[in-house]
């Protein structure tokens, strides 16, 4: 089982020691993973930045050019909530590369798995909620620029909406766009409809929740059969989170994994998985969650000889 990465991600943001943003959590995971031995060193693919003209696929020129030369007012760098340094192009121009890897991959040989963040509050000529590009929406476009009749479903299991993906692809037949999240009341982005939003009670517990997910989810199955998965799976979901607003605990979340998981490499639809939001209290345990859906995607994919 492929998953991607960049040692160029580990660079600092210059951010506030109050900030909520992780930049830790995903080197912490990724020597979890390898000390643990649930990856070997060769199963991580190593990725440099997206080309420009992927980019361009999703993004306004103007919006990509602010960006490179760290241009955003200041109205536009608190709605991003990430300082407009001249770091800041390269590394999400590289987190949106390993997600595009990790797709082709997952389509390729069913399971492999991004370590590192989904972007999904990026929209087309602004960035919102830590999200510079829209590397779900940056994949789907490369997928569909080699295969034009691709059906791509998004699964995303993050606290908060996928405002920005669903905004890019919300007039694309081809893709389906499935949220989870707390109701938009709870949050501080701005909801925008995707074909099917299931929006959970503010503090919701994890029999409610995975009742819900489980539910809805096989109804969306029912009208959309994709060729890949795309799956964002949120850690921050977490009853400890800062800003899920969720109280899932840790088996809970073992459990959304395991069930989410064995659905689709046992029907053998591809799959992609990527780390989606977590803030937790304790940053180790934010980490620790991604280990553990990488953990059960690797034990799973074994089973059925993908692994």
């Amino acid at each position: 089982m492929r998953c991607f990465y960049s040692s160029d991600l580990d660079l600092k943001l210059d951010l506030p020691a109050a900030h909520p943003f992780p930049g830790d959590k995903f080197s912490a995971s990724r020597e979890m993973l390898l000390q643990g031995g649930i990856l070997r060193p060769e199963e991580i693919v190593d990725v440099s930045q997206s080309d420009l003209h992927v980019l361009k696929r999703v993004h306004d020129g103007a919006y990509l050019s602010k960006i490179y030369h760290g241009a955003l007012d200041r109205r536009e760098q608190i709605a991003l909530g990430l300082p407009a340094t001249p770091g800041l192009f390269a590394r999400c121009a590289t987190e949106a590369e390993a997600t595009r890897q990790t797709c082709h991959a997952a389509l390729a040989e069913r399971v492999a798995v991004c370590l590192e963040r989904v972007t999904h509050h990026a929209f087309k000529g602004r960035g919102e909620a830590f999200c510079v590009f829209n590397d779900v929406a940056i994949a789907v476009r490369d997928l569909q620029e080699k295969r034009p009749g691709i059906r791509i479903m998004i699964v995303d299991t993050d606290a908060h909406q996928g405002n920005g993906t669903n905004s890019i692809l919300q007039d694309d037949p081809r893709v389906f766009t499935y949220s989870i999240h707390v109701g938009q009341t709870a949050n501080t982005t701005t909801g925008v409809g995707g074909s099917m939003d299931v929006e959970t009670v503010r503090y919701v517990e994890g029999d409610m929740y995975l009742k819900q997910l489980f539910h809805t989810l096989a109804g969306a199955l029912d009208v959309f059969v994709p060729d890949l998965v795309i799956w964002v799976a949120g850690a921050d979901n977490h009853s400890n989170d800062l800003l899920g607003k969720m109280m899932l605990s840790v088996a809970d979340m073992q459990r959304r994994d395991d069930v989410i998981i064995r659905a689709f490499i046992k029907n053998r639809i591809p799959l992609a998985i990527l780390y989606g939001g977590g803030y937790n209290r304790h940053p180790d345990l934010t980490a620790k969650l991604h280990r553990n859906t990488v953990a059960s995607a690797k034990k799973i994919a074994g089973e059925y000889g993908k692994g």
